[in-house]
């Protein structure tokens, strides 16, 4: 069957020049935007004709308007063509085996699968991975994603992932529409990496000139009159698919050019305004009756289709006639509404529907195809060029003819051997059979989230939720199917706001009501990362739960964790003690096992002396899967409570255990988790070689998991002050949960506070040190746990002694020795003499001071926690140079090389400028044997704050040195980079 050529392209030399650019130069990610019937798929098929043939593989996929729940399908359809690209199994990466069940046509090329997960978000994260290293694997590659404004949550997540992390030779392309819609196509969590190239290329209508070189290319005419152009832009606005159906739809015998008038006659004839559906009339008054039965039929259906199922919906003349079927034996002319009975409509049987496979059906179906009204689409399917088409064709159709074509449409997507039930359910909804809606709806939101569709289960039943013809004795199920699939995915934007919608009315019963509320709470603490809304939820469900003792019970043990909300440590504990008593009235080991993993995180997490005999407790050896699964996230909560209290040896015990069972009960979410804390534990140790990059990386894989990620923002702002990155510094300090300190992670929203001091008091700005202690102190002392203040008594003893605060100062290094007092915290213990060498140092207690920043030092290298050591070995150092001591140098020079060996360059630069200032040389350390032409170790620092947009005063300022010294070495730099612009300086590896 022949398809119409397309026409040329017009218009878009420097938007293609842009896009092979683009694709020719990975990693890229490039987003075409614009309109319905701009042209960007005709820009990206022109841009990929272009590239050299065999030069890289080209992957395509398609997001749908109506799709079945297929996690990531897109991307999946794409990759379904690869196998002769593919290396031999062993040479993959052994995650692409993970990929086996999702690429069948893939199975013999792939490394055998590893074990099944439980977890559906563990399973997420390693397909991800899987389908990163297969992309590697294939390279040079070009991701296409055409249509990206129907792309679902998931698949979304999946473009970020990959955009975020890309293997060195892949391009990503997306096609999408932007008319409606807020934010960045690939959402807000989507940021884009400097190693990376984004481009963003923005299609507008075609001007009068480019609709005169379509038109003339489509008419073969170059004598077009100026008044026509003109007519013919300004009734299609100069999007290019209108005006090529427009022009399509008018006469074979358009008059001449000696005729101006008459051809401005012409597009006039062909309607006032000349919109789409006339022009898609026009072509369908062209057609006979089975090929126009066959077009509205591809319209209704919506999505491409094969010949057979065009054929059914269509409804041949013949098998419409009752009289024609019975006297040639068939069944009924149609389905019966109620789904009774068999259906008949043709001669090729699909279950219990027949379907007409030759004849007037799929003759009609070549007559439109012929006549380039549908088009042929990848695998034998057949559909509509464009949205826009198949709207104007749809929208034409009566209303009675619509319902009949849908009902047609149920019956034979029914009888195939595996019904698309979001099909079904759209088919039902549009022929009035509220039902049948309902039954597929519901069936098909269950399977969707049995395929780890999570997204698509939650799209499918808020769509069902926001109709107004939903019957109200199926709402209440399906809210709390809603909010059950909402508490364990991964979607909330869309689900919070119908929820509390919800709740808002008084259809839903009490018990209901109570765990479609918990479940709210839930999904606003965790998913949104909003607590303060997530909390309240929880408490008002709680005193609707009454009657539901299980599910009380992780209400109250969910708001028993002391390290969300404002409450006070005691309101904590409270809420702990009924959980328990809750747990002792019910026979479930699972539940107990989970209420027994909160307290034990509880009592780690507070420095509790008796931490480690209820750690004991927890059944690791249960025969049970669900009870080792919530030991496996007790452990993992564990590894995060003792390296929040400076236990790093007994964190990786938590660590290596949580890890062994969550393999063993497939909870790998928990390990997921205790990768990002983690990072945390590596910055406190000093493994900072990489430390920036894997948290990053790490970063971009829970961008929709504000909860995972809060770790890592807090490690990326404290190496970024480490190195004076102060803007980057501030940036991550506010991810990390200053941007609403009262909703975020308070150990966490704690440690990034005295981040922030810090940072102030490096610049010289007390006011605000001083200010920004005072709000994390208030918070740290009404909550009561002390030994979160690790990291934030120390620079905040400082900041109100800089600001002339002296008893206040003193004040707060007794209320914190108080609040940790018996408590088994070594990081908290050795801030208090941090604390208190501060303190003495500013009364002026020089002598004191030193002791005191002297035990710290010992007790920072025993916990270990180098940086912290050469914090306070500098401030040893600063005290015995105010006594004239001669030991202060040695003392500065071994904290610049401790600094140094982390990669603290400010830090060590700072040592280094008081080395200077007594008289002392020290040399920068040097690398390995470099080239002439490599940079040296000032060098490098000096290129990394160019590359970062720092001014040469700034880079002064970070290095203490002076701008004539900055300058020379950004001379040096340019002239040993071979480059002449500042600009063109990368950081350095």
């Amino acid at each position: 069957m022949s398809i119409v050529p397309p026409p040329p392209l017009v218009g878009r030399a420097t938007e293609l020049r842009t896009l092979i650019d683009a694709v020719t130069r990975p990693p890229a990610v490039v987003l075409v935007e614009g309109e319905a019937g701009i042209g960007k798929t005709r820009l990206v098929r022109a841009a990929l004709d272009r590239l050299p043939s065999g030069d890289r593989t080209v992957l395509l996929g398609y997001c749908h308007q109506i799709r079945e729940p297929f996690p990531y399908g897109p991307v999946f359809e794409a990759l379904r063509d690869i196998r002769g690209r593919l290396p031999a199994a062993h040479r993959l990466n052994p995650v692409t085996g993970a990929l086996r069940d999702h690429l069948p046509e893939l199975a013999g090329a792939l490394p055998p699968s590893p074990q099944p997960l439980d977890d559906p978000r563990a399973e997420r994260h390693r397909v991800f991975r899987a389908i990163r290293a297969l992309l590697a694997a294939v390279g040079p590659a070009v991701l296409v994603v055409e249509d990206l404004h129907w792309a679902d949550d998931g698949t979304l997540d999946l473009l970020r992932f990959l955009a975020g992390q890309p293997p060195q030779g892949l391009a990503v392309v997306a096609t999408c529409r932007r008319d409606g819609v807020n934010g960045p196509p690939l959402g807000r969590a989507y940021r884009h990496q400097p190693d990376t190239a984004s481009v963003v290329v923005r299609l507008t209508p075609l001007d009068a000139s480019g609709v005169a070189s379509l038109a003339g290319a489509l008419l073969e005419r170059s004598d077009l009159s100026p008044g026509f152009v003109s007519r013919l832009h300004e009734r299609t606005a100069g999007i290019p698919f209108v005006v090529e159906e427009l022009v399509r739809s008018l006469p074979a015998a358009l008059p001449g050019a000696d005729d101006p008038d008459a051809l401005d006659r012409a597009v006039d004839r062909a309607g006032v305004p000349l919109l789409l559906r006339e022009a898609m009339a026009e072509r369908m008054a062209g057609l006979s009756p089975a090929a126009a039965g066959a077009v509205r039929a591809a319209a209704v259906l919506r999505l491409p289709a094969g010949e057979q199922l065009i054929t059914a919906v269509g409804g041949d003349p013949a098998a419409q006639d009752p009289a024609a079927q019975i006297k040639a034996g068939r069944g009924p002319a149609g389905p019966d509404p109620n789904g009774s009975g068999p259906v008949t409509l043709g001669s090729v049987t699909l279950g219990s529907v027949t379907l007409d496979s030759g004849g007037s059906g799929s003759a009609g179906l070549a007559e439109a195809l012929r006549a380039g009204v549908l088009h042929e689409h990848p695998g034998g399917r057949y559909g509509f060029r464009h949205a826009l088409a198949q709207q104007a064709v749809y929208d034409a159709i009566p209303g009675p003819e619509r319902r009949s074509a849908h009902v047609r449409a149920m019956a034979a997507l029914a009888a195939t051997d595996a019904p698309p039930l979001v099909q079904l359910a759209f088919h039902a909804r549009q022929a009035g059979d509220t039902d049948a809606w309902v039954r597929h709806g519901t069936a098909a939101a269950q399977q969707a989230a049995a395929l780890g569709d999570t997204a698509l289960a939650v799209e499918v039943v808020q769509g069902m939720l926001d109709d107004p013809d939903l019957p109200v004795r199926d709402r209440g199920p399906l809210v709390l199917m809603l909010s059950r699939f909402a508490a364990t995915g991964l979607s909330h934007q869309r689900v919070v706001r119908l929820l509390r919608q919800v709740l808002r009315g008084d259809f839903l019963s009490r018990d209901v009501r109570g765990e479609v509320r918990l479940n709210l709470g839930v999904v606003l603490s965790n998913q949104a990362g909003d607590a303060a809304a997530g909390r309240p939820e929880i408490m008002a469900a709680l005193a609707e739960l009454t009657d539901r003792p299980t599910l009380a019970a992780r209400g109250w043990a969910s708001m028993a964790m002391p390290e969300w909300g404002a409450e006070s440590l005691a309101e904590h504990a409270e809420w702990m003690a009924r959980a328990e008593a809750l747990v002792a009235t019910a026979d479930n080991p699972e539940l107990s096992a989970a209420v027994l993993a909160n307290r034990a995180s509880f009592e780690m997490t507070t420095g509790s002396p008796g931490a480690f005999d209820v750690a004991a407790r927890l059944p690791a050896g249960d025969p049970r899967t669900g009870v080792r699964r919530e030991v496996a996230r007790a452990y993992c909560n564990l590894h995060d409570s003792a390296t929040t209290v400076g236990l790093y040896a007994a964190a990786e015990r938590f660590a290596r255990e949580g890890r062994r069972l969550a393999v063993e009960t497939g909870a790998q979410y928990p390990a997921f988790l205790l990768d990002a804390s983690a990072i945390r534990r590596e910055w406190l140790i000093g493994r900072w070689d990489g430390l920036r990059d894997r948290a990053a990386s790490l970063g971009e894989s829970a961008t929709e998991t504000p909860l995972v990620a809060v770790d890592l923002w807090l490690v990326l702002g404290l190496l970024a002050l480490a190195t004076g990155e102060w803007e980057e510094a501030v940036r991550q300090f506010h991810r990390a949960g200053l941007d609403a300190p009262e909703a975020r992670n308070v150990p966490v929203v704690t440690a990034a506070a005295g981040g922030l001091v810090d940072l102030h008091l490096a610049r010289g700005a007390t006011d605000e040190a001083a200010a920004e202690a005072e709000a994390a102190v208030a918070r740290l002392r009404r909550k009561g746990v002390w030994v979160w203040g690790a990291s934030l008594v120390a620079p905040a003893v400082a900041a109100f002694a800089r600001a002339g605060r002296l008893e206040t100062a003193a004040e707060l290094v007794d209320e914190y020795a108080a609040g940790i007092a018996g408590r088994v915290a070594p990081a908290a213990h050795a801030a208090l003499d941090a604390a208190r060498g501060a303190l003495a140092a500013a009364q002026p207690r020089h002598a004191e001071a030193a002791a005191f920043f002297a035990r710290a030092r010992e007790a920072y290298t025993a916990l270990p926690q180098p940086y912290a050591a050469a914090r306070a070995a500098e401030g040893e150092a600063r005290s015995r140079l105010a006594l004239g001591d001669g030991a202060a140098a040695a003392g500065f020079r071994e904290a610049a090389e401790s600094y140094g060996r982390l990669g603290a360059t400010h830090d060590a630069a700072r040592c280094r400028r008081v080395l200077r200032d007594i008289g002392v040389d020290v040399p920068l350390p040097r690398g390995g044997r470099r080239g002439a032409g490599a940079l040296s170790q000032r060098e490098r620092e000096v290129a990394r704050l160019v590359a970062l947009g720092r001014t040469n005063r700034e880079i002064a300022d970070v290095l203490f040195l002076s701008t004539r010294t900055v300058e020379t070495h950004v001379a040096t730099v340019l002239r040993k980079l071979g480059v002449r612009s500042r600009t063109q300086i990368a950081p350095p590896a």
